[in-house]
């Protein structure tokens, strides 16, 4: 076990870049989950190729609220995930590799959705789900995040919390970095690198990468 309590096995283990849907990799309209509303964001399909070309696996994890509260369906998610996943295909010629949201809220109109959780962010629901079907090497992955509870999500789970700041939520008291779209990881890799050394992470090198 890992100090954020998540299982570290050491065969072909890889880093994790959990990343926020609205407000990160699409325009956050507000419950979004119409196809017709899906706008990827400047600066997501260069964030995702950098990623992806350090070896990193792409998560996304989401609190999806609006199904508790009745405004849409579990199916409208996923088909909004598949249209998702379509686009960034289509761009890059790789996908996300895994989707994983909360469609609970405690104050939520479905009854059986209408429930205190562990998925909903800032609780570590979604990081443990993921971490059960992929082998992560949780020293090196990192969370991104427009909002509080995300960057306070990544810092109950011993991650770098990493901020968005787009002036539409407010912003963490404290957040590891911050950007203004996902295209800004590559210039502050190196400052995001010495960061996860200090925490413990072994410096990658090339025979790292996939």
């Amino acid at each position: 076990m890992t100090e954020n309590g998540f299982m570290d096995l050491e065969e072909n283990k890889r880093p994790a870049a959990f990343l926020d849907r609205d407000g990160v990799l699409i325009q956050d309209l507000g419950y979004v989950y119409r196809t017709d509303d899906l706008h990827i964001l400047p600066g997501v399909v260069e964030g995702l190729r950098f990623l992806h070309d350090k070896g990193y696996l792409l998560i996304v994890i989401s609190n999806q609220s609006g199904v508790a509260r009745g405004l849409f369906t579990s199916e409208d998610v996923d088909l909004f995930h598949r249209e998702l996943q379509h686009q960034i295909l289509a761009s890059l010629g790789f996908g996300l590799d895994g989707i994983y949201y909360c469609p609970h809220h405690p104050e939520g109109r479905v009854p059986h959705l209408a429930i205190e959780c562990n998925c909903r962010k800032p609780g570590l629901g979604l990081l443990e789900d993921a971490g059960r079907d992929f082998s992560i090497d949780w020293s090196r992955s990192f969370l991104v995040g427009d909002k509080d509870s995300d960057v306070t999500c990544a810092h109950k789970a011993s991650l770098i919390g990493i901020q968005v700041t787009s002036g539409q939520y407010e912003a963490h008291c404290s957040p590891d970095f911050e950007i203004s779209s996902l295209a800004d990881l590559q210039n502050i890799w190196s400052e995001i690198e010495r960061k996860m050394i200090a925490f413990g992470a072994e410096p990658l090198t090339s025979s790292d990468v996939p």
